[in-house]
């Protein structure tokens, strides 16, 4: 009996040993990780890496191999998109004037702090009207802020656009005093002051490749190919027109591709939209995606196509703040299409987690050899195996009881 039951463990602990070590010949690829000296550290992904993982990046894991053991490092993932935020202040409208030069708005700001936005709640449907900023402490001595600033609204059967944010650079003063220059009075409904403010984002700037600009159906469209796959948040479309234009704009990503007999079908998902502009920077942002392309769809309607000369991209840095417990040959281990995302106690709110952090080094990207035939790895990575297993544990423990039993 005492036979049987050591031959059970031992079956056992080799199955529960060949299961540690799977874990990371499961993968593709991994990196070695260097420098670790405190609990704590975190761990800068290069580009590299986002062409090989899966699209939600959920088949990030951290290894550490020591003799015969490998244990899993728990780690939070962090896009480095900082702190934006938005802070309105209050103010007061103290007296609206007119004279040949137009009108004039001039607010109180009742404390004195930054401010870089006044955003204004127009009623007029179709205007074009520079404007003229000015900031003061006194009412006595004003300082330009804005000179000749566009707002623009256009409302028709094409087009429905507006743009009255008068942006700035920081300023703190008590009176600030808005000339609009227009002989129609405007309708200004409301004005929002505020300070709006991006704190400790960390960008990677990627160049573009353009694979092709074609116009189809009052359309012009623009493929750019950035070579591989990347976590882009930004893009910035460079248009040299020397008249005014504002045309719909649709960015979309490449989130598939597929093969037939006629060549590649290529799946498009939008990413954002809004409008292209003489009078804004044509900067759009959106939430950070893996892709290799992108697609910008410009509606022309009956006008000449743009002449678009460039486009710039940028994306989030993205890091893992990583705990480590014990000492042990640790790597970055990534692309396993069917990964799901790890839950760690870390990911908890109550978690502790040290403000700064080292970085530690990765090494250059390895192929994860896989040992041992194809039909060895299916035992431990398809369920029907497991449970097949596990049943054959229970019969035999069953067996063994019932052979007790009748002993007794």
């Amino acid at each position: 009996m005492n036979h049987m039951k050591n031959k059970l463990l031992f079956f056992l602990g080799f199955l529960f040993c060949a299961v540690s070590f799977a874990q990371l010949d499961t993968y593709a690829h991994k990196m070695a990780l260097s420098g670790i000296q405190d609990q704590w550290h975190k761990v800068q992904l290069p580009d590299v890496l986002f062409g090989e993982v899966a699209q939600e990046m959920n088949d990030l894991r951290i290894y550490g191999v020591v003799d015969s053991d490998t244990i899993e490092a728990p780690y939070l993932l962090h896009i480095a998109s900082g702190e934006k935020f938005r802070k309105r202040v209050d103010f007061e409208l103290l007296n609206v004037a007119s004279n040949a030069k137009g009108h004039y708005f001039t607010y109180k700001v009742n404390t004195l702090e930054d401010l870089n936005q006044i955003k204004l709640d127009i009623a007029n449907e179709n205007y074009d009207w520079k404007v003229v900023l000015e900031g003061s402490q006194n009412q006595d001595e004003w300082f330009t802020i804005l000179n000749d600033y566009r707002i623009v609204a256009i409302k028709n059967a094409q087009t429905d656009y507006s743009f009255s944010e008068l942006n700035f650079s920081n300023s703190a003063y008590r009176y600030y005093r808005l000339l609009i220059k227009n002989a129609e009075k405007p309708n200004i409904r409301a004005a929002k002051i505020s300070v709006d403010d991006e704190i400790n984002a960390k960008y990677r700037e990627y160049t573009a490749t353009y694979t092709s600009i074609h116009e189809e159906d009052k359309q012009t469209i623009l493929d750019i190919d950035f070579k591989r796959r990347l976590p882009i948040s930004m893009l910035r479309i460079d248009v040299q027109n020397d008249v005014d234009y504002y045309r719909p704009v649709v960015i979309s990503y490449l989130a598939d591709s597929t093969q037939t007999e006629k060549g590649w079908r290529y799946g498009y998902r939008n990413l954002s939209s809004g409008t292209l502009s003489s009078i804004e920077d044509n900067t759009f942002s959106f939430k950070s995606t893996l892709t290799q392309k992108l697609r910008v769809t410009v509606q022309n309607h009956d006008n000449e196509p743009l002449n678009i000369e460039g486009a710039s991209a940028k994306g989030y840095v993205h890091e893992l703040l990583v705990r480590f417990t014990k000492p042990a040959s640790y790597y970055l281990a990534f692309g396993k299409a069917n990964a799901t995302k790890p839950q760690y106690d870390i990911a908890q709110a109550g978690s502790q987690i040290p403000t700064n952090l080292s970085s530690l080094s990765l090494g250059d990207m390895q192929d994860i050899p896989k040992k041992g035939t194809k039909l060895v790895s299916p035992l431990f990575e398809n369920k029907f195996w497991l449970w097949a297993v596990m049943a054959i544990v229970i019969l035999m423990l069953a067996g063994i009881t019932l052979r007790m039993i009748q002993k007794k």
